[in-house]
């Protein structure tokens, strides 16, 4: 398996460009339920390019992007800054560098499923305020919705790396209740799934698919391959030009005890 930390380095413009962002429903959620304030100071752990550092930005909060990837980092801030709100932060999930009870709300957005668990728990306890949040967040990709969908996935595990190994799917939403109901009060436990969609022509479709990690690289053993597979997916598959993502965007967060 590539190493976690730079596995990412090759795909930075495509995930730029092609990976989802989130609803604007799950936002409106988080502070309906009190749990997002405009004054809240964010960790987002595993910021990448700052997909969802940008929406709490845009919310007004303070956020420290930490991210261990030098290209991904960079990205972001480029993205992102410079500006007072956005601190882009060179840290692990394990070892955040941030100080101790300096946010209110830790978030991994797309991103718990490469953390040391155990480490990531202490650190959570570590740099959170009293009474603050931990909210795990990621776009589950549905699978099976459609036929595109279903061939699309059997691309993926025909010419993946590890995708096998390393898919979040691998974790059940049992773990990540257990995980979050371990350091949480149970009462502030919740839950909630919003849909979510891209639609894109070749192009983008090409695009999103080689933001993924898990897949061969241009210069990899079936690159080329997989990408006439991935043609004639969208040719059988789009209509006027265009193929639909469908996925369900998944909010799990808990008060810390």
């Amino acid at each position: 398996m590539a190493n976690t930390l730079t596995r990412f380095s090759n795909r930075v413009e495509n995930y730029m460009k092609y990976r989802p962002g989130y609803p604007a429903e799950l936002f409106s959620f988080l502070i309906k339920q009190k749990v997002l304030k405009n004054d809240s100071v964010i960790a987002d752990i595993g910021s990448g390019t700052g997909i969802a550092s940008k929406l709490f930005l845009d919310n007004g909060n303070t956020v420290y992007g930490v991210e261990p990837n030098k290209e991904m980092r960079e990205a972001a801030e480029k993205l992102l800054g410079p500006g007072k709100l956005f601190k882009s932060i060179t840290g692990t999930a394990e070892a955040t560098t941030l100080k101790a009870k300096s946010v209110d709300i830790v978030i991994a957005a797309q991103s718990f499923h490469w953390f040391n668990r155990e480490q990531f728990k202490k650190e959570v306890l570590r740099i959170t305020k009293p009474g603050g949040y931990i909210i795990l967040v990621w776009n589950d990709r549905l699978t099976d919705e459609s036929e595109f969908l279903i061939e699309y996935e059997n691309l993926l595990h025909n010419y993946s790396i590890d995708y096998a190994d390393v898919n979040h799917k691998n974790i059940t939403n049992k773990e990540i209740r257990n995980y979050i109901l371990d350091i949480t009060d149970p009462r502030t436990f919740n839950e909630a799934f919003f849909k979510n969609y891209q639609e894109f022509n070749f192009e983008g479709l090409r695009g999103r698919l080689l933001s993924s990690s898990y897949v061969p690289a241009e210069n990899q053993s079936g690159h080329t391959e997989m990408l006439i597979e991935l043609k004639r997916i969208f040719d059988t598959f789009n209509k006027d030009g265009l193929i639909r993502f469908e996925y369900n965007s998944v909010l799990y967060y808990g008060q810390l005890k």
